[in-house]
């Protein structure tokens, strides 16, 4: 298992996925960190996990108090957006490197952007329905959409960046069906990790920080995976060829 977990930050000569996992492990970090600032700052809602999205939807339409049914509803179609100029942007390259640094570069941007807004125009309150708020969670949305877009062209397994219920459920049966933790439980155990430590640096961020600083750090971020994902491109090795 510790194996694994090694292996997924310091990939190995000739590791069929070459460098893409320890870019994968930042952009979970990133993720974490979004989602914080996104459900602090702008209420309940999620831009990066949109299955926490729709069962807040059903909270809001059942009239549960903090919850915002067109703030839901803009997360869920910009993340759609997102997903599906993801797939239109990255689908076509050939090399998977590429793939990360396309997407890494419109992501970094998107951020910044979001950033921006919220140095603008601060949201007020959590609950507060002002332009600033949807701006915002809109812009996030498409962004984690991208990633999320990403994540399948690439296809590193046990590496999802935000999706972790399987994750999770595939661990500890497998654990469950051998009597051990395999390698790639240890790769899915440190995204579990990766994405609850994004999650706790983003809070502390809300929490100590402002509002476009919050959203500036994971901005950074991206940035360093998208100059990450530019070196891996000199590489064609067959972990570059997309699966």
């Amino acid at each position: 298992m510790l194996h694994g977990a090694w292996r997924t930050v310091l990939p190995a000569p000739g590791d069929p996925h070459g460098p893409l996992p320890p870019l994968l492990l930042g952009l979970t970090v990133l993720s974490g960190m979004i989602d914080a600032a996104s459900y602090l700052i702008l209420g309940h809602v999620f831009v990066a996990n949109m299955t926490g999205n729709v069962v807040f939807l059903g909270f809001a339409l059942a009239g549960a108090p903090g919850f915002s049914v067109s703030t839901q509803l803009v997360a869920l179609a910009a993340f759609a957006v997102g997903a599906f100029l993801g797939g239109r942007l990255l689908g076509p390259l050939p090399h998977r490197g590429r793939v990360v640094l396309r997407a890494g570069l419109v992501e970094t941007v998107l951020l910044a952007a979001a950033a921006l807004v919220l140095a603008v125009d601060p949201v007020v309150e959590p609950g507060s329905t002002g332009s600033s708020r949807y701006l915002t969670t809109a812009v996030l949305a498409i962004a984690m959409g991208i990633q999320n877009a990403l994540v399948q062209v690439i296809a590193v397994p046990g590496l999802t960046t935000t999706v972790l219920t399987r994750t999770i459920t595939a661990v500890f049966t497998d654990s469950g069906r051998t009597g051990r933790l395999r390698e790639q439980g240890g790769r899915q155990l440190l995204s579990v990790l990766t994405l609850a430590g994004g999650a706790t640096a983003g809070a502390a961020l809300v929490l100590h920080s402002d509002q476009a600083g919050a959203v500036a750090v994971p901005a950074a971020l991206a940035a360093l995976v998208t100059l990450g994902a530019a070196g891996s491109t000199r590489s064609d090795g067959e972990w570059a060829t997309p699966r």
